[in-house]
């Protein structure tokens, strides 16, 4: 009997939970999950720019920093970022820094996003390294809580 591959297993949930605990604490919901090639989950964050008074505490940039913590390196080769609002600028350029091997994000982000909108970082010839990005998981549970959130603010 033939096997077949491995299965794709979407860690996307975990990011929405991390965007849903951004939110209860008043913070943009957008939440971020470090996934190793074993599967595992290396790192997960939610926004904390409000919280910690840090412009760069978006959540990408939090398991970034987790994530190369826990393994010791500056370098995340072979590691998946799940993260559920387009990343932008800033984010994708640490994200290229950090030769992250592949980006799943669930909403689009016309307006600041750095991927596929605005200022498209890793189409650029500076770009040192591009990942896999796989957008659109999840897309309409993380578009709903950004929309949510921001409604109740105005």
């Amino acid at each position: 009997m033939k096997q077949s591959g491995p299965s794709f297993k979407s860690y996307m949930n975990l990011a929405l939970d991390e965007a849903r605990a951004a939110a209860r604490r008043g913070e943009v919901p957008v939440g971020a999950v470090l996934i190793n090639s074993k599967g595992d989950v290396v790192a997960r964050a939610g926004n904390r720019t409000r919280e910690l008074n840090d412009p760069t505490a978006h959540a990408e940039i939090l398991v970034l920093r987790e994530g190369c913590k826990a393994i010791g390196s500056e370098r995340l080769m072979g590691y998946d970022l799940y993260v559920t609002l387009e990343p932008c600028a800033m984010c994708a350029a640490a994200l290229a820094a950090a030769r992250i091997s592949r980006i799943y994000y669930g909403a689009s982000d016309p307006k600041s996003g750095g991927v596929a909108h605005g200022a498209c970082v890793f189409s650029h010839p500076q770009a040192h390294h591009v990942p896999e990005v796989y957008e659109g998981i999840s897309e309409r549970e993380a578009a709903e809580l950004l929309k949510v959130f921001f409604e109740q603010k105005r």
